[in-house]
């Protein structure tokens, strides 16, 4: 089979009341035109009987021309490798058990790549194909994932080497030359490399949270957490660290529902809202636990609680993209990971996380989670 010529990419596409396909050709109760993904329908000649709106746009050729058209001229593909597909897979005259062709990248003249898949449809399990089903889907989505999971190996590798680095550079020091150091500087060199480790565990530990996140298999055990209590173990390790209690301003309204929700997770959340505001802002870190109505429908009670400072806040047009991968507020370093795992456990609490100025001008965050249910009870 040779390949058929078909409209530029970008060409403006005709469609009249006459060219488009009758409203159900393919047999499948609605209307082809409120697929998402493109759809072509051959007959058992092989001429094309539906021609959807998506597949005009993805590939950019009018209804009007394919339709009536031998499928091999009306949409010519070919593999990666360049060679003709329709010829490769013969759908008429190859095997007559085969039914199907699963989901692979192929190209269009002009070298636009889709993602087609199709489905022999016979009378008979050996019969003759009588309708041959083509969907047709845009391969962007499928290249903003790859383009997402490249960046995050590349940040990871880029954040392991300057710790494994420096654990290497100090042990590798230590082994050859013990000897020649003090107590002190031996100290300073492990204290160093304990460091470094804890950093390695912590990237680790993200990259493990995003899997889950990702797949939706990050697990909730739900215990009893008083809110307040664990915001104020957070504010004392900071005191304890050197930071001034002045720093802080914690303000509970009682009475608090009873809250289930996992506390290792809520944790992680309030100590990545509470490292923003500290690192990131200035003045006085706020931090507001109240009750509120639940999120989550069937419920009336939840838990709010409202991080602020007095910085210079988070930039209009940036909002949108705080709870994103990779998005930093400053050149502070850090992967850019940690609030998007603080949205993805907030949601996994059946919860809401909110982004926007606080009343003195700085970054302010408030989320919000249902009171539930005990974990041995779900």
């Amino acid at each position: 089979m040779s390949v058929g010529t078909s409209s530029a990419p970008g060409a403006p596409l005709r469609r009249s009341a006459a060219s488009r396909p009758a409203a159900d050709p393919a047999g499948l109760g609605i209307d082809p035109d409120e697929l998402p993904d493109g759809l072509v329908v051959a007959d058992e000649n092989g001429q094309v009987v539906c021609f959807n709106r998506a597949a005009e746009r993805i590939t950019a050729l009018a209804a009007a021309d394919a339709l009536g058209r031998r499928l091999d001229k009306a949409l010519p593909l070919e593999d990666l490798e360049g060679r003709r597909w329709w010829q490769l897979t013969d759908p008429y005259g190859g095997l007559a058990i085969r039914v199907r062709q699963p989901e692979r990248n192929l190209l269009l003249p002009g070298g636009r790549e889709v993602l087609v898949s199709a489905r022999y449809v016979r009378e008979a399990p050996t019969g003759p194909v009588r309708r041959l089903v083509v969907s047709l889907r845009d391969t962007e989505a499928r290249r903003r994932t790859e383009r997402s999971h490249a960046e995050l190996i590349a940040t990871v590798a880029h954040e392991l080497r300057s710790p494994l680095t420096s654990v290497k550079g100090f042990t590798a020091t230590l082994l050859a030359k013990w000897e020649r150091f003090t107590d002190d500087q031996k100290r300073l060199m492990l204290e160093t490399v304990d460091a470094d480790a804890d950093r390695v565990t912590r990237l680790i530990a993200e990259l493990l949270d995003i899997s889950r996140i990702d797949s939706g298999r990050l697990e909730v055990r739900r215990q009893p957490v008083d809110m307040g209590a664990a915001v104020g173990r957070h504010i004392q390790a900071y005191v304890a660290a050197g930071l001034s209690a002045d720093r802080f301003l914690l303000r509970v309204e009682q009475p608090l529902p009873m809250l289930w929700a996992d506390p290792d997770k809520v944790d992680q959340v309030l100590s990545n809202l509470i490292e923003n505001a500290v690192r990131h802002g200035e003045g006085t870190v706020t931090i507001d636990v109240t009750p509120a109505e639940s999120p989550r429908e069937g419920e009336e009670a939840g838990t709010s609680v409202t991080v602020s400072d007095e910085g210079t806040g988070i930039p209009e047009e940036s909002m949108n993209r705080v709870f994103t991968r990779f998005w930093r507020g400053s050149k502070r370093g850090g992967t850019g990971l940690g609030l998007y795992i603080v949205k993805g456990i907030v949601e996994a609490h059946g919860g809401t996380i909110t982004v926007g100025r606080g009343p003195q001008g700085g970054a302010e965050f408030r989320f919000t989670l249902p009171v539930a249910t005990p974990a041995y009870l779900v």
